[in-house]
């Protein structure tokens, strides 16, 4: 029998779709729910999942999150734990403006083409908040070695996180796309991490563990070329 193949895989999974998603950026805004489509999305998440093994599940602490999470770990029986430091971008000043206003900001080019550079008015920077949520995933995957954790929060955060990992500038970061209730999968092995599955709305059964492959020094179910021989010599002919 096979033993499993293990690593370390960190799903990363954007909350549904919410009233704000496409008009108005929520960043820490309370009070920011999941709608009739977010809750539908969170219920087929959860099923597309289906019996993945996972061991931990983490949130974002603003309620978009929270719910979608719930959605994922109340079925399973999982421990649903929040963490800050996984939480939206500080967009400062911005918070809460309509997108259409933004797009006449002085600093909105900054923001797509030059984020390595750009600070939100009395918020924080992009690249900090790359660092605040890749130490945090980090510290995170450090606690299940050779498990399958869910990460829930939001798409910039996302985003810099996958940017970080493999090895894309962050003024590039811009380019990449996360939907509500996407899943974007990441195994940590020996060499690095690997990208599995980026902004997923689809079957997730590629995600589940899989048998060790043989190594080379003890191959599976294959004769060597000394067995065939001494197999054919102590046949008798018929």
């Amino acid at each position: 029998m096979h033993k499993e193949k293990r690593v370390t895989l960190l799903l990363l999974i954007r909350h549904g779709t919410n009233d704000w998603v496409h008009g108005r950026l929520a960043g820490w805004t309370p009070g920011v729910h999941l709608n009739e489509e977010g809750r539908l999305q969170a219920a087929a998440l959860s099923d597309r999942l289906g019996d993945l093994p996972i061991a931990a599940i983490y949130s974002s602490p603003l309620e978009r999150c929270v719910e979608t999470a719930a959605a994922v770990a109340q079925p399973r029986g999982v421990n649903l734990r929040l963490v800050e430091q996984i939480g939206e971008v500080r967009y400062g000043e911005w918070q809460g403006a309509e997108l259409k206003e933004l797009y006449k900001h002085e600093l909105w080019p900054g923001v797509q083409y030059y984020p390595s550079g750009t600070r939100f008015p009395n918020g924080e920077s992009l690249g900090e908040a790359q660092m605040r949520v890749v130490l945090a995933l980090d510290g995170l995957r450090a606690q299940h070695p050779k498990q399958i954790i869910a990460v829930f929060s939001h798409a910039d955060l996302i985003k810099l996180a996958i940017s970080y990992y493999i090895g894309m500038h962050i003024d590039l970061f811009q380019r990449l796309t996360i939907n509500p209730c996407s899943l974007t999968a990441l195994a940590f092995e020996r060499m690095g991490p690997r990208l599995l599955a980026f902004n997923d709305t689809g079957s997730l059964a590629h995600l589940r563990p899989r048998p060790e492959e043989p190594t080379p020094e003890q191959p599976a179910d294959v004769s060597t070329a000394d067995d065939v021989a001494a197999t054919t010599a102590t046949e008798k002919p018929e």
